[in-house]
């Protein structure tokens, strides 16, 4: 339990990239309204991107904040969900303009992204400059010409996009937190009520919690990455090949390494990294790691001196069927928790519209006016 107990709290589980960007539009909400300027946030989790005290740095598989690549890499909305996904996408990268701005250290780098498809759908062959702008905020978006495609590469595009240092990145959103009056507290939660019990001062909680607490929608997706010491890579480039297999590298800046990647195994619960799959992961991006580096094709070894491993990495994506879950669940007539779970492999570049929508949700429990600002 808490050790002190501010007369009103909102309590905000789960540390990953929705709870940090969650708990920071909380912080944001009541701050702009005097009523509530006294209320505390409370950031409860069992793992933290950087240490608190009484909870040592350790990341498993499930905190998968901490092992995502991470870029912004927007998908053509297909239905309803889809199309909500876009949304919070679009705000998420007018927040990541926003921080550049004003926090260039922050973790984040602006960068070409690279898109090759084996066999695009008609919702990217029909995408052009200005939906692509529109649809996303994502600015430079131009076709490849067919003969500059690798093989096997039927529609190649690129645009301006985001790359993420996905542990400095959260660990600069936990410091502004905590900076700004938040708590933490190192806690295993068993379900997202439990706060509740902890007294009257908890006004609302966000469960911002990855897989939820046994919703059977939810599931996990593996993911094996290889951490390079590519220093050179300047863009990310995904190819999604038309036997299914796809490939993906993301320089994460400020020393961060260059991710090279990857699997999607749905409901593989393995943590243990192959290095089988390492070599094959490697072998399979030699061509998009030689043109990020503006290197020559083939001119980039994969198994020598030019490319070191710092890591193998596995982590879980948390994925839900039907998709993310962000509503608001009622119990007992006055205890509500709203739910922010199950992003899968789309965590970082959601986020903030995820957390834009879990602060009006949280507004509205707490019968608050509508204020029009920027965090």
């Amino acid at each position: 339990m808490p050790q002190t107990r501010p007369d009103s709290t909102i309590v905000v589980i789960g540390a990953g990239i929705i709870g940090l960007t969650s708990a920071l539009k909380t912080q944001q909400l009541l701050s702009e309204n005097a009523s509530t300027r006294s209320t505390k946030v409370l950031l409860v989790a069992r793992e933290w991107p950087t240490s608190i005290p009484g909870a040592p740095i350790h990341h498993s598989a499930d905190y998968a904040s901490m092992w995502a690549g991470a870029h912004v890499r927007p998908i053509p909305p297909t239905t309803p969900q889809m199309h909500r996904e876009a949304k919070w996408l679009k705000q998420t990268v007018a927040e990541f303009k926003r921080h550049l701005e004003s926090d260039p250290w922050v973790g984040l780098s602006q960068v070409t992204g690279v898109e090759y498809l084996g066999i695009p759908s008609p919702e990217y062959e029909s995408q052009t400059a200005q939906s692509y702008a529109s649809e996303t905020g994502l600015l430079g978006y131009k076709t490849l010409p067919a003969d500059d495609l690798p093989q096997g590469i039927h529609l190649g595009f690129e645009y301006q996009t985001y790359c993420i240092n996905s542990p400095l990145y959260c660990g600069n959103l936990l410091r502004k937190f905590i900076l700004q009056g938040g708590g933490t507290l190192q806690q295993d939660l068993r379900s997202e009520w439990e706060p509740y019990s902890w007294g009257s001062h908890v006004k609302a909680v966000v469960n911002a919690s990855g897989m939820g607490f046994g919703d059977p929608k939810c599931y996990p997706i593996r993911g094996q990455i290889v951490l390079t010491n590519l220093s050179t890579a300047t863009k990310t480039i995904t190819a999604q090949n038309s036997d299914d297999s796809w490939s993906f590298i993301i320089p994460r800046g400020f020393n961060g390494g260059t991710i090279v990647g990857g699997t999607k195994e749905p409901g593989n619960w393995s943590v243990e990294p192959s290095t089988a799959v390492r070599g094959q992961i490697l072998a399979a991006a030699e061509g998009i790691i030689s043109e990020s580096c503006n290197q020559p094709a083939g001119a980039q070894s994969v198994d020598g001196a030019d490319i070191q491993v710092i890591k193998d990495v596995v982590g879980r994506r948390p994925a839900r069927h039907g998709g993310m879950r962000v509503e608001t669940e009622v119990r007992d007539g006055n205890q509500h928790v709203v739910h922010a779970y199950g992003a899968g492999g789309r965590g970082y570049e959601v986020s903030w519209g995820v957390a834009s929508e879990v602060q009006q949700l949280v507004r509205e429990v707490l019968s608050l006016a509508t204020v029009k600002s920027k965090i």
